[in-house]
């Protein structure tokens, strides 16, 4: 059995993730495109040891910071680990917020390598990303590389064969979503970002900072290019914790639209004031199934 959990940042997926790994006996499977990066820790809200309550946890830490990995790359770990946990008859709980990672995991999505095309030549470097972002919300191409731009854009809108892009490859997956209302969601996020800042985000943020700054991996972490400019005097502590903040709604938005768009997800509400309540609630749905 494979159980993926999705929903946007903040609503409780990495709790529910652990609570039901104990609850069936099995080990989780990342699939954020920024907690696969060892060291950034408090800006992809990685679990800690802590949280892990000693459940197995796969693909997170497995690249330096200035190592490239793609949605393919993620996709052939991913397979890779899914089949060594069946062999040994374990359930899988998947969870993350990149949904690009596990749309090509679990889906036959297939990629295609052919970069001539002249059907995006005259559209705008702006024009080509906002495309991208529609398709992957976590892209980290180069905004401003028009080569690169056409190149994602046509891996990501060609790269199925005969519309089997929607085909599981697996019979036992469960899509759960863990959602809430937009005010509680927001304000969950802003105090997250506080947290986050009070546990060492703009130490984290300078570490990378002094380092290769054109490392692709950096460029689409929101709370380190925030701090980046704010490092580099061109705005405020409080412009730069402003900005994190509403780049982090806006993420949330758009992860929220991506998963409810293009998977079949059962979606629950988060009960934060009693969260065993929302677990059993899922549990009681899997086991009816």
């Amino acid at each position: 059995m494979i159980i993926v959990i999705v929903g946007p940042t903040a609503v409780g997926k990495t709790k529910l993730s652990i609570e039901l790994a104990k609850k069936y006996n099995a080990e989780v499977i990342n699939f954020d495109s920024v907690q696969v990066y060892k060291k950034m820790d408090i800006a992809s809200a990685k679990v800690t040891e802590e949280e892990k309550e000693s459940i197995i946890h796969h693909l997170i830490d497995i690249k330096e910071y200035n190592e490239d990995y793609t949605v393919y790359d993620y996709q052939i770990d991913a397979r890779k680990k899914i089949e060594e946990l069946k062999k040994k008859n374990k359930n899988i709980i998947m969870v993350g917020g990149t949904g690009l990672y596990v749309k090509a995991a679990l889906y036959d999505y297939r990629f295609n390598k052919e970069e001539k095309n002249d059907e995006y030549e005259d559209l705008s470097e702006e024009e080509l990303y906002k495309r991208i972002l529609k398709i992957n919300p976590d892209s980290t191409v180069d905004k401003n590389n028009k080569r690169r731009l056409i190149r994602e854009l046509i891996n990501l809108t060609n790269n199925t064969e005969n519309d089997k892009g929607d085909v599981l490859l697996y019979d036992d997956v469960f899509f759960i979503g863990l959602t809430t209302s937009r005010n509680i969601l927001y304000d969950r996020i802003n105090k997250r970002v506080d947290v986050m800042v009070n546990n060492g985000l703009l130490e984290e943020a300078k570490y990378f900072y002094n380092l290769d700054r054109s490392a692709k991996s950096l460029k689409t972490v929101i709370g380190y290019k925030e701090l980046f400019d704010y490092f580099d005097k061109k705005i405020s502590l409080d412009e730069a914790l402003d900005l994190i903040k509403q780049r982090s709604r806006h993420y949330a938005k758009r992860q929220y639209t991506w998963f409810n768009n293009k998977m079949n997800v059962k979606w629950f509400e988060t009960n934060f004031d009693n969260f065993s309540i929302t677990v059993e609630e899922v549990k009681k749905y899997i086991d009816s199934k």
